[in-house]
């Protein structure tokens, strides 16, 4: 994670999940983290298995022009990201992943920002399953809010394991995802970090500890 935002977020959600895989939604205290509320957001998956839209902060909401609450998850994302990234939702509804993407929001002006997501499971039980996340851009251009973004381009992505490298988030190598332009939309597997390894269709890095 590059951004303070996401970082402070998941050492909030890593504080109330207590070694558990993830924390109970209802543990969730917006007065913790109302520095942050305007760029967080809540991600249910519905009847039909799509991500939608439970919760959305206003300043995410100016960022894409629109209110969220409702929408599909998929809707933020050009179609062969889309593919990717609903798979990899799907994971931290299930598997209880932690997911890091840095991605290029387009503006409807043709104008771009670099942007970061994260996203954190939550535990909902069976029936309920849902996410807390938060968008950082990486600068807050002057149009940001008044342009609003309305496609976005996966740059790469991240899964992090919470239990084995919380205390080094900002050094975990990020796993660069090929442009839409070439037709393929998975993440390619790293060719630096000894360790990495594949689990269906996500790649997992190796954790560890400075001793």
């Amino acid at each position: 994670m590059k951004r303070e935002a996401s970082v402070n977020l998941f050492q909030y959600w890593n504080r109330l999940r207590d070694g558990r895989p993830a924390p109970r939604r209802t543990e969730i205290e917006p007065a913790d983290i109302k520095a942050l509320l305007g760029d967080t957001f809540i991600l249910e998956n519905d009847s039909r298995g799509e991500a939608v839209f439970r919760l959305a902060g206003t300043r995410l909401c100016a960022i894409y022009g629109r209110e969220l609450k409702g929408f599909a998850f998929s809707s933020l994302w050009r179609e062969n990201d889309s593919r990717m990234v609903m798979r990899l939702v799907q994971a931290v509804f299930h598997e209880k992943s932690v997911l890091v993407i840095s991605y290029e929001g387009i503006s409807r002006g043709q104008r771009s920002v670099s942007m970061e997501l994260l996203l954190l499971p939550l535990d909902g039980g069976e029936e309920h399953r849902r996410a807390l996340g938060i968008i950082s851009p990486e600068s807050k251009p002057y149009w940001l809010g008044a342009d609003p973004v309305s496609d976005a381009g996966v740059e790469a992505v991240r899964i992090v394991n919470p239990d084995r490298e919380p205390m080094f988030l900002k050094n975990r190598p990020a796993v660069r995802v090929a442009s839409t332009s070439s037709g393929r939309d998975e993440p390619q597997p790293p060719s630096g970090p000894v360790g990495a390894r594949r689990i269906r269709h996500l790649v997992v890095l190796p954790g560890g500890r400075m001793e």
